[in-house]
């Protein structure tokens, strides 16, 4: 029975069981000399008459006392009493291997940084001459510092290979282990092993092997239900390829545990030293996923072709047909998917192909953000400060991103840091980041803007590209610069409905001159040494294409079809990089979403209509009504429609081919006001709300403008203009400027007296809620803290209510009489609206005139979530 705490050995005390084994119990214990935990085995005295495992018990602490490396137990002592005999040795804090593979498979980088470590340790004694001859993960702790090998009760002296005698001549230095005997766990044994022969250091190597493989894939490389059905496979089967079982591994420890698996000793890895160089360089190959391009390592081992280097995967369906490591990728194009809980929103791939930025929603921020996925790993890590994020960007050597969020380009490093704005931004669509720190971006969706520069540090913001009006272009967006870092790739495209506009065009930052490439629907990709990724008709084509005559040539090949594609953006979800490898996020790029009614604790009361493409939510003064812009998913065509709540019944009002959206009431509800652009740019467009009367445009120019509110007394019409707050008096439709914004501004909202407005302001470089008097804008008074945008008042004008920057609904009690004050806004429940795809998307929910209802667009969560697609050898496709 256990040893009852309070037991002494000499200075020790026992204080309890830790375990037992085959080999003797193990204790924890306090030396009271030194007063620190120690772990004492002891061969218990009833075992002590067994020369045979007294033996043993003699050799571990010889064994144990010859090695001193960070990976191996450390042997502080040794005793005998009572007949008793005992090791003290350092006391682990931790949990076995075995027990953390109970849950599964372990992190890509944590396997390979175990089982360096373990490596390491067998390296130490076998140089010593000691062969541990029972590696499994039992006998592995898992500890805050690393890995440390325990129990050596079966550890043999050897001659050192590096001695240089033969492996048949190696010297038994007792009978105990002698040839012909089995000892150790059957599914971690070398078939040398398996068999009762001479063993080396080459048979722990085996054994690391099956460990790697269990520790990677979570399933033991040899399997059967009896102790013959598992040497029988030792000895005669190969496990399954590890990427058979993890598809995402990398091929190159796929490749360095099936060499340390061989049946052969000789053809295996010949020192634990090796193996664990080889490790060591695997997880750097990964982990340069974050960091500048690989630079090859020496050595005969770090002389294959780069695109191993970038965590080359193989789906289990191509797997056995994958070879080992050469200098020539394999000539089939291989398709799997990537392990990521979620579906991409948008993804841009490093320049190295090591790593995937991926645009996704974080469910803590309750918003989009920004996360890395490393080739090979098991998931993607999110970067911190990112919510709101939206269309990254590589830096050309790999070290940073760069994205839009809260009206603001801004930059972080991958590796770790604070995020930091470059410079303003409203509504961003894609940029490019070349050697010279030269970014070129478009900063704003709206309709008129080109392509602009900026220095990747800050400071002037200058134009680049110039619209070709006569070619009906509305928009430059999509840039990627082509190797010079001079020339880059755009998209021109229209939005008003007019055909023959969207292509991709060749631009320079020398000149304002520019050459036609190809038709496209959506952004393009350059991958070297020469080809050209381009989406058209519902397909991810590519065609080879001349850098330096900045020409096509030949003609294109479909690479993938089911690619997601946004319609509202013209953006299509996929990243290329030099190595041959392709990242795509599949299914499709519209996200359904629902009117959904809330009271102020979050309860659902029910919804309106079906699930649909909402924007821009408006409730009808009398609250009988409810008007948004909704698009359709087949012609992709925004037009306003109607409810009525009384009689659930629709009514479509707007039926040109344009973009018709955010619809406003009139007092009265008997009209709307709306943005069309219909004539190019979003103008303010009237009409009644019965649709009996064709609607009628009351404000145009070149610039776009989105109405915001009407005021009670049916005088103004407040809208933003740029990034101005401007505001339309009635009948005279005379516009005149409420606000020059410091930054960007949006939803402005008259209180119902009229006397003031909220509005979002970016100018902190966050939106944050603020209100002014009007007409005339005097004072300022902040009501956010922490983030908040959309504001919405009460009926009364008592409260102010908005949405904080991870859409929690705040309610702000305010004072809106002769002089404004507001009160600590409280957060009434965490809602969870669609996220903001095209520049219109402004409103996302709207109050009841006595504050107790919320109408919110919610997005409607998919069944499942589709993949992304990571392709490899794409450009195979193009060579048959």
């Amino acid at each position: 029975m256990p040893l009852p705490p309070g037991t002494h050995f000499g200075p020790y005390e026992i204080t309890g069981l830790l375990g037992s084994g085959g080999m003797g119990e193990v204790y924890r214990a306090r030396d009271t000399r030194l007063e620190r935990t120690v772990a004492i085995k002891i061969l218990p005295a009833h075992l002590s008459s067994d020369p045979l495992r007294k033996q043993r018990f003699e050799r571990e602490a010889k064994t144990i006392s010859s090695l001193n490396h960070p990976h191996v137990c450390t042997l502080h002592d040794v005793g005998s009493q009572d007949g008793v005999e005992y090791l003290v040795m350092e006391c682990v804090e931790g949990e076995t291997l075995a027990k953390r593979l109970e849950k599964g498979a372990l992190p890509l980088e944590q396997g390979l940084k175990y089982g360096a470590e373990i490596a390491g340790g067998l390296d130490k004694a076998h140089r010593s001459g000691v062969v541990h001859r029972d590696l499994k993960p039992g006998n592995i702790m898992l500890t805050a510092t690393g890995v440390k090998l325990l129990d050596f009760g079966l550890a043999k002296e050897v001659v050192p290979l590096a001695s240089g005698a033969t492996i048949t001549a190696a010297a038994q230095s007792s009978p105990v282990t002698k040839e012909g005997t089995i000892i150790g766990t059957f599914q971690y044994m070398s078939p040398e092993q398996v068999e009762g022969k001479e063993l080396d250091g080459r048979s722990d190597i085996f054994s690391l092997g099956a460990v790697l493989y269990e520790m990677v894939t979570g399933k033991r490389a040899f399997e059967g239900k009896t102790q013959l059905s598992v040497a029988s496979a030792i000895l005669e089967r190969e496990p399954l390829p590890i990427t058979s079982i993890k598809p995402l591994t990398p091929l190159a420890l796929d490749h360095a545990v099936k060499k340390c698996l061989t049946k052969i000793p000789d053809e295996r890895w010949q020192s634990a030293s090796d193996l664990a160089s080889e490790l060591r360089w695997i997880t750097e190959s990964v982990g340069q996923a974050t960091g500048p391009a690989f630079e090859e390592a020496p050595g005969k081992t770090r002389k294959r072709a780069a695109w191993l280097i970038a965590g080359v995967l193989a789906g289990a369906a191509i797997a056995g047909a994958v070879r080992w490591p050469s200098p020539k990728p394999p000539e089939e194009t291989m398709y799997f998917p990537a392990p990521m809980p979620f579906s991409a929103r948008d993804l841009a791939m490093a320049p190295n192909g090591h790593a995937i930025a991926v645009i996704a929603y974080l469910e803590s921020a309750q918003r989009n953000a920004l996360w890395i996925y490393e080739l090979g790993s098991r998931s993607a890590r999110n970067l911190a400060d990112t919510q709101g994020a939206s269309y990254p960007f590589w830096s050309a050597d790999g070290r940073s991103l760069a994205f839009f969020a809260d009206g603001k380009l801004k930059r972080v490093e991958v590796s770790g840091g604070p995020v930091q704005t470059v410079c303003d931004a409203p509504s961003g669509r894609g940029g490019t980041w070349n050697k010279d720190g030269v970014i070129v971006f478009t900063p704003d969706a709206r309709s008129g803007v080109g392509l602009y520069r900026v220095s990747a540090l800050g400071g002037t913001v200058a134009p680049v590209s110039k619209l070709d009006t006569s070619r009906g272009e509305l928009s430059h967006r999509w840039p990627m610069f082509l190797p010079d870092g001079t020339h880059y790739l755009y998209m021109a495209t229209n939005f008003a409905g007019q055909k023959g506009v969207d292509a991709i065009f060749v631009g320079s930052l020398d000149s304002i001159e520019k050459r036609f490439v190809v038709e496209a629907m959506a952004n393009a990709a350059y991958a070297a040494p020469g080809y050209l990724l381009f989406y058209r008709d519902k397909a991810l084509l590519a065609q080879r294409f001349d850098v330096k005559r900045l020409a096509l040539i030949g003609e294109p090949t479909t690479i993938l079809n089911d690619i997601q594609y946004q319609p509202q953006v013209k953006r299509a979800v996929f990243g290329a990089s030099d190595k041959s490898l392709l990242a795509a996020q599949s299914g499709s790029g519209v996200a359904l979403s629902q009117l959904a009614w809330f009271d102020r604790q979050g309860k659902g009361l029910g919804t309106v209509g079906k699930p649909d493409v909402y924007g821009n939510v408006f409730i009808a003064p009398s609250g009988k009504s409810v008007a948004v812009s909704m698009t359709d998913i087949a012609s992709q065509n925004t037009d306003i429609w109607t409810y009525d709540l009384q009689r659930a019944s629709a009514k479509r009002l707007t039926f040109d081919p344009a973009a018709d959206s955010v619809p406003i009431w009139s007092p009265d509800a008997g009209r709307l006001v709306f943005a069309s652009n219909r004539t190019s740019f979003n103008d303010l467009q009237l009409k009644n709300s019965d649709g009996a009367q064709e609607e009628m445009s009351i404000l145009h120019s070149g610039i776009d403008k989105f109405p915001n509110d009407w005021s009670r007394d049916g005088k103004y019409i407040l809208y933003t203009q740029d990034t101005d707050l401007r505001f339309l008096t009635l009948p005279e439709l005379k516009s005149s400027l409420f606000l020059k914004a410091p930054s960007v501004l949006r939803n402005g909202q008259f209180s119902p007296n009229g006397k003031w407005v909220a509005y979002a302001s970016n100018e902190t470089g966050k939106w944050e809620i603020y209100v002014t008097s009007f007409p005339e804008p005097r004072g300022k008074w902040q009501v956010s803290t922490g983030g908040g945008e959309q504001p919405r008042w009460r009926g009364d004008g008592k409260e102010l209510f908005y949405l904080s920057s991870d859409d929690k609904m705040m309610a702000a009690p305010v004072t809106t009489g002769a002089n404004f004050d507001a009160s600590t806004p409280v957060a009434l429940f965490q809602a969870a609206p669609r996220q903001p795809v095209p520049i219109y998307d402004l409103f996302v929910y709207d109050v009841s005139r006595d504050g107790q209802r919320f109408l919110i667009i919610t997005e409607v969560k998919q069944a499942e979530s589709a993949p992304i697609s990571i392709v490899l050898n794409w450009t195979a496709k193009l060579n048959k």
